[in-house]
């Protein structure tokens, strides 16, 4: 597979700054439009959703000849399938560790690959980059292939102007955090792989100071039914008809599970509401053509469960509720699969995020006084990180409100690409804001 193409196309007449410029000689650095867009058609149309998540190997190839010219040594690291096997999924777990070392603390910079199948509903084609002013759609486009291409445009800047950097910096290419069993990051971190401290850009475009998050699992439920012509069903059991009373228990639940209130401080978007707890029947498939009586209904359930809550407690009081729906009705049989399982994250503050704070104003124009201190019910897989021992987690990203993440027509703009390239490229400079740096300032 061709890689993200020629590092030099568009650069030379739209440039950066000259070269040898200290990052503290200008306020703004410009990125080259024609490098960025050539990066985002290259990445949104690699497919790399989960589920299946078979396209792991095929990006991680796409970005191999960028990194190779950029300096970077490259290793695979594979997630044993034993430990993420599950319906639906398919493919090699291949994980990408990006390294460029030169004796500098390391700052480890984390992207989950993987995007969720595009869905229905798209007016544009999901699996491309079509620009339309400024925004650019696509699958993936804020969460967060996006988010590479600021990194690489970030990384270019500093090679082609000379700047030098704080931090040696090691790129994190992970798989299935789209709600995978085992999500790669949680591998890399177990074996000891995550090096220094940790950025993630699994964020925002926000002033925000990341309070943690929500933990999330999916339950896969399949009721069975038994097949029989439609015209004459003597003998047949309707799968669909026999799960009716369990969507009726789940909306029962779901309404439950909404009034439990968590201590997390709120988005600003939310206005005055609190982050709660979330049921959410995401996908139903079941039948195949009006002349047969269906043989299995098939439910996929998601659950965000808050910090306050207990993941066993969670699990248990959902299948309890699926068990007894179904119980004692036509239903032949009743089958629940636990796919992903993302753990909340606590609080990830530390020593670093003021410098990062002052990045993100450096790129994004945030005034220092506008950054609050917020939470999610969505929910991460840096949860595992923290498991693993590694407590601080600097957020950053492209995500915005109205960015239609996981929904049709996800876009981002070019100016929020610069925008977190500036931020980037500023936290590894290393004459920016060297005063806030916990290690010793080169």
């Amino acid at each position: 597979m061709a890689g993200l193409g020629d590092r030099r196309r568009g650069r030379s007449q739209e440039g950066t700054l000259k070269h040898g410029t200290r990052w503290g000689q200008s306020p703004r650095l410009a990125f080259s439009d024609t490098a960025i867009l050539a990066d985002m058609a290259r990445l949104l149309a690699c497919d790399t959703s989960f589920p299946p998540g078979d396209g792991y190997a095929a990006f991680a190839a796409l970005l191999r000849p960028e990194l190779d010219a950029m300096g970077f040594a490259c290793r695979e690291v594979t997630v044993p399938e034993a430990l993420w096997a599950a319906p639906g999924a398919r493919g090699e777990r291949l994980n990408l560790i990006a390294a460029r070392r030169t004796g500098r603390p390391v700052c480890s910079l984390y992207f989950h690959v993987d995007t969720v199948p595009p869905g229905d509903g798209w007016t544009r084609p999901p699996l491309a980059c079509t620009r339309e002013g400024d925004r650019l759609h696509g699958r993936g486009a804020a969460d967060m292939k996006g988010c590479i291409a600021a990194a690489f445009a970030a990384l270019r800047a500093a090679e082609d102007c000379g700047i030098a950097l704080a931090y040696d910096p090691v790129l994190l290419f992970c798989t299935d955090e789209e709600g995978g069993r085992y999500p790669g990051i949680r591998y890399l971190a177990e074996q000891g792989m995550v090096e220094g401290h940790l950025l993630s850009f699994n964020g925002g475009a926000a002033p925000r100071i990341w309070a943690g998050c929500f933990g999330s699992f999916d339950l896969l439920v399949r009721v069975h039914g038994r097949a029989a012509h439609s015209g004459d069903p003597a003998g047949g059991v309707n799968a669909i008809e026999a799960a009716l009373p369990l969507l009726n228990a789940l909306a029962r639940l779901q309404a439950e599970v909404q009034t439990r209130r968590s201590a997390l401080p709120a988005p600003p978007h939310y206005g005055q509401a609190p982050l709660t707890a979330l049921l959410t029947v995401a996908a139903a498939h079941g039948g195949q053509k009006g002349s047969s009586l269906p043989a299995c209904f098939e439910l996929l359930i998601n659950r965000r469960y808050a910090p306050e809550e207990d993941f066993a407690e969670a699990v248990a009081e959902l299948e309890k509720t699926v068990r007894e729906a179904v119980q004692g009705g036509p239903a032949t049989g009743l089958e629940t699969h636990l796919l992903g399982h993302l753990s909340p994250v606590g609080d990830p503050g530390g020593p670093h995020w003021p410098r990062w704070q002052a990045a993100l104003s450096a790129g994004f124009g945030f005034p220092p006084e506008s950054f609050r201190r917020w939470g999610a019910s969505s929910s991460s897989d840096m949860g595992w990180v923290q498991a693993a021992g590694i407590s601080e987690i600097l957020l950053g990203g492209l995500a915005r409100p109205d960015s239609d993440i996981h929904g049709a027509d996800e876009h981002t703009t070019l100016a929020d690409i610069k925008a977190l390239a500036h931020s980037t490229l500023a936290y590894l400079a290393a004459d920016f804001a060297s005063d806030l740096m916990p290690e010793e300032a080169p």
